[in-house]
């Protein structure tokens, strides 16, 4: 296990999120551990993009040791200091971390063709490894980039029957972007983005009813909620960076539609909301970042997750969420009554206007003279942004 590349980016995280609840994954299955034609050869600049990894269907060892012996050496190595390697030499690195939450894999829907018996498999092999050595850790699965496509996977993990004894459940997570066509513009994606995220909406709906019957003590973390431009995959085929033709006004549109999702999700009980990703880059979902890879300014998507994770209490009961209806596009009516107002960095007189049932939300008073307005009626060239900045 060589992890001198990992090392440093893994430090920088687990140093700069000390004292709060961080969840890790590590998400590839190394490709030595499944069968294949030939030898998976890789770029040998690390940085260069490479999106063809993740090659073979089976394991080498499909008793799931050689998989569950991996991750315990990779989570000893950074909270037990150590690890043993597989020739038996023991390997130090002196780190002392600890993991309070593993997520186990990451979208395998989209992975080596595994299905829903195979992750179960594998998830209590991992799972079984790291609970030996971090008895405290609490464990998150399935992380599907789809999960409208198939109720299997929700049915087959959260079934407590299909997993071996003492296998802890704590989490199951799922993803959902909202991704226009390629000819489709800035005056479509309005409609676009708002149409697919109340479709993952209801998804959620029905995911959750199958949860509270199949395992009602496991909580939920949609912890990949964002938007990606049919460019971002372009990129993907390619494996290489494109030019940056993001539309500033994308931006506010893309951080709106988090807002919206963050409200209706909070009203169905959603345990974790999560945006998706503080860093894109071109070549690697530059579409998706909170931040501009060019000169580290957070954009609107962050602004808007600050402004929620600021203003907002998190424990209230869901029927103290203030009602929000479906955007109404073009539009803006401006109608206080439907206007979801938040504190930023403007310096305008304080008027953030709020629906009378969300003002108790506030956490504290809204402070004079930084005052932002997210409208979530979508978005216009010719009128306020959604999220106006």
């Amino acid at each position: 296990m060589e992890l001198s590349l990992i090392d440093p980016m893994t430090r920088d995280f687990l140093d700069a999120t000390a004292g709060h609840s961080t969840v890790m994954n590590f998400s590839t299955i190394p490709v030595w551990m499944f069968k294949t034609d030939q030898p998976v050869k890789y770029p040998d600049d690390p940085n260069q993009a490479f999106w063809t990894y993740t090659q073979g269907t089976e394991f080498v060892d499909p008793s799931g040791k050689q998989l569950g012996d991996y991750f315990a050496r990779l989570v000893s190595w950074y909270t037990n200091g150590r690890f043993r390697d597989e020739n038996g030499k023991q390997q130090s690195s002196g780190y002392h971390y600890h993991f309070p939450i593993w997520e186990v894999l990451n979208e395998i829907d989209f992975e080596h063709q595994t299905t829903p018996e195979q992750y179960n498999e594998r998830y209590d092999a991992i799972v079984s490894a790291i609970q030996k050595l971090s008895p405290d850790t609490k464990f998150m699965g399935l992380a599907l980039a789809m999960p409208q496509n198939d109720p299997k996977w929700f049915e087959y993990f959260l079934d407590h029957s299909h997993h071996k004894p003492g296998v802890a459940i704590d989490y199951v997570s799922y993803h959902f972007y909202a991704s226009p066509t390629i000819d489709q513009s800035l005056d479509d994606w309005q409609y676009t983005f708002f149409d697919q995220a109340d479709r993952f909406i209801t998804n959620v709906r029905y995911i959750e009813a199958i949860r509270k019957r199949l395992s009602p003590a496991t909580k939920t973390n949609t912890d990949e909620l964002g938007v990606i431009l049919p460019a971002d995959d372009l990129e993907i085929r390619d494996s290489a960076a494109h030019p940056d033709r993001i539309p500033s006004l994308y931006w506010n549109a893309a951080g709106s539609v988090y807002a919206y999702l963050f409200i209706n999700l909070t009203k169905l009980g959603i345990d974790v909301i999560g945006e998706s990703q503080l860093v894109g880059y071109p070549s690697q979902f530059p579409s998706v970042s909170m931040i501009d890879w060019k000169n580290g300014t957070p954009n609107a998507r962050y602004w808007v997750l600050k402004l929620i994770k600021d203003n907002f209490q998190t424990d209230l009961p869901t029927d103290r969420v203030a009602a929000v209806s479906p955007p109404r596009l073009k539009g803006f009516a401006g109608d206080p009554l439907t206007d979801f107002g938040c504190v930023g960095t403007q310096p305008t007189p304080c008027a953030a206007q709020l629906p009378c049932s969300a003002r108790g939300l506030l956490r504290q008073p809204i402070p004079r003279g930084r005052v932002f307005r997210i409208n979530l009626y979508g978005f216009s060239r010719g009128g306020r942004a959604t999220a106006g900045f």
